[in-house]
């Protein structure tokens, strides 16, 4: 089918452009989202109705797998609104990655072409995409195929039958002609509609948090910590199937440690007789305790003592985790696990060792269900404070218990559960730039293009007063009266793709070049850019670039930045 469109590009190009989205929509137009979206345009072709969103103030990611549709869409219609990416049904694997859901899907003659025993999955992937709240069109074609291009019959019945069964509203059906008045080609278009948050993720988590049965503070743990892996090292998930996304056992039980290291280090209960009864907090656990938390992060190298301490120390939060919390938090009136664990062989003691992917799959994998995995990566600000808060009233009934009153004020417990983020320092990557800057490659503004002969800023190219990130990958060199303009604003998409080049060439002279820094800069890439690995599974600069532009549009829907563009004179 894709290479039917391929060969046939020239020709499909301005029967498509020669049509306006006006005309061929109007039925639907009524619908259409009203204050700018977030729209994903499934089989996009020549981009005549992505270009249509983006003009009227929409954020468009068009996926094209014709690569001849594909190359004309992106040189006639190259708004920096739109994003395109060589992607297809039924699996869309790069968007599912991408970690971006949408208030509409858009499917224009797109359907008939996925062949019936691939279309319940395709229509699972569509669904997972969508924002609560947000909608899905499809129309489907009805009459003979093109030649080269071939397609299955798709009726109502199926569509509806499908969106019963993923918990959609259907809102309206159109009946219409072809509107290239095409001999025997009729159309029907159907509108859907996902309700607040109708995979049933949020009434789920509210039950865990606030409903079921708790004899420590580990369920709520638990949540805290996936809350924090979605929000800041997703790219470290594996989808390995339909309804489930897999989490390096390691990762989560690292972030566990991290999450109870000062909790226990201030003796604020964890269980109701005290925390000498805390399964994992032994003599390793305690033995980091000269190790800041900034440590226990991607990409940190780990030596001795410290080295053994760490490993046992993850192997003790793995039993804890997976004989605790993640057998006893089980869906609503059954004993079915929500969190199935799967252990892999021992993790033998090594006195030096790196906080990477492969280390942190070897302990096994932690499975987490795909709505709730989506609702965690989107809505960890607002899901968070309500875990936070539960869990300072348990610690409180704990201290209550075990001292027949309550003498601790509330703030500490809150300053106790403050996740550290990493130290706002660019030393290291600033003493880099000074050493190319007196090199004969010179070092040069990423932004402007302008060589820095005296002095320069380390940006975070993602503000981190909005994202504290520390990571090689966001730290760029720029000239200082830029930096300022920039503030605490997200560069927009045309600011990154203008300055790709330059981005390119100081990741590979700073930080790829050098033997002693690239696995940390490739591990952080990694953890914190679902798009930054190759489709060959590797990490290279380009798909970090590519991990780095889809980064840039989740911090833009989530946290509603402003967006900052470079000033053409070079200040």
């Amino acid at each position: 089918m894709v290479a039917g469109y391929d060969s046939a590009a020239t020709a499909l190009v301005p029967e498509y452009e020669g049509i306006s989205f006006e005309y061929v929509h109007a039925r639907v137009l009524p619908w259409l989202p009203q204050s700018p979206a977030w729209v994903l345009d499934v089989g996009a072709g020549s981009g005549r109705d992505a270009a249509w969103f983006a003009e009227n103030g929409h954020h468009v990611v068009a996926v094209e797998p014709s690569r001849g549709l594909r190359a004309f869409g992106k040189a006639r219609h190259g708004s920096e609104s739109i994003k395109w990416m060589n992607d297809e049904l039924p699996a869309l694997s790069k968007v599912v990655r991408s970690k971006l859901t949408f208030d509409l899907v858009w499917l224009s003659a797109v359907w008939t072409h996925i062949p019936p025993n691939s279309r319940r999955r395709a229509f699972r992937k569509l669904v997972s995409l969508m924002s609560p709240g947000g909608s899905m069109m499809l129309s489907l074609r009805h009459g003979p195929p093109p030649p080269g291009r071939p397609m299955h019959s798709a009726e109502l019945g199926e569509i509806e039958k499908l969106a019963q069964e993923h918990g959609l509203q259907v809102v309206g059906i159109q009946h219409q002609q072809d509107a290239s008045n095409r001999p025997g080609i009729t159309w029907d278009v159907i509108w859907l509609r996902l309700p607040d948050d109708g995979t049933g993720a949020l009434p789920l988590l509210r039950h865990i948090v606030f409903k079921d049965q708790k004899s420590s503070t580990y369920k709520l743990a638990l949540l805290r910590v996936l809350l924090r892996i979605a929000d800041s090292t997703g790219g470290l998930v594996r989808q390995e199937g339909e309804h489930h996304v897999d989490l390096p056992l390691g990762l989560v039980a690292l972030f566990w440690v991290r999450a109870f290291r000062q909790l226990v280090a201030e003796g604020l209960p964890q269980h109701p007789k005290g925390n000498s009864h805390l399964s994992f907090a032994k003599n390793a656990f305690h033995g980091l305790g000269t190790r800041s938390p900034y440590d226990l992060r991607m990409g940190q190298q780990f030596t001795g003592d410290d080295a053994e301490n760490l490993v046992v120390a993850i192997r003790d939060a793995v039993d804890c985790i997976r004989r605790m919390p993640a057998t006893y938090i089980t869906y609503p009136r059954s004993a079915k696990p929500v969190f199935p664990t799967r252990r892999r062989g021992p993790v033998k003691l090594r006195h030096s060792l790196r906080l990477d992917e492969s280390f942190l799959w070897s302990f096994g994998s932690f499975s987490v269900p795909l709505n709730l995995w989506r609702a965690m990566s989107r809505y960890a600000p607002w899901i968070e404070p309500a875990i936070l808060n539960e869990w300072v009233h348990v610690m409180r009934g704990y201290e209550k218990t075990l001292t027949e009153e309550i003498a601790t004020p509330w703030d500490k417990y809150v300053s106790a559960l403050r996740w550290l983020v990493p130290d706002h320092d660019t030393s290291f990557v600033r003493q880099l730039a000074e050493d190319m800057r007196k090199g004969d490659s010179g070092l040069f503004c990423v932004w402007t293009g302008r060589r820095l002969n005296h002095a320069f800023d380390i940006d975070h190219c993602f503000p981190f007063a909005a994202w504290p990130c520390n990571d090689l990958w966001n730290l760029l060199p720029s000239y200082p009266a830029t930096n300022r303009s920039k503030g605490d604003q997200l560069p927009t998409r045309n600011a990154l793709e203008e300055a790709e080049p330059r981005i390119l060439d100081w990741w590979d002279n700073a930080y790829w070049q050098g033997p002693a820094i690239n696995q940390r800069f490739i591990e952080e890439c990694r953890s914190a850019l679902p798009l930054a690995v190759s489709d060959g599974g590797n990490v290279t600069l380009e798909s970090v670039f590519e991990g780095l532009t889809f980064q840039q549009m989740v911090l833009k829907r989530d946290q509603q930045l402003s967006e900052w563009q470079p000033n053409p004179a070079g200040r």
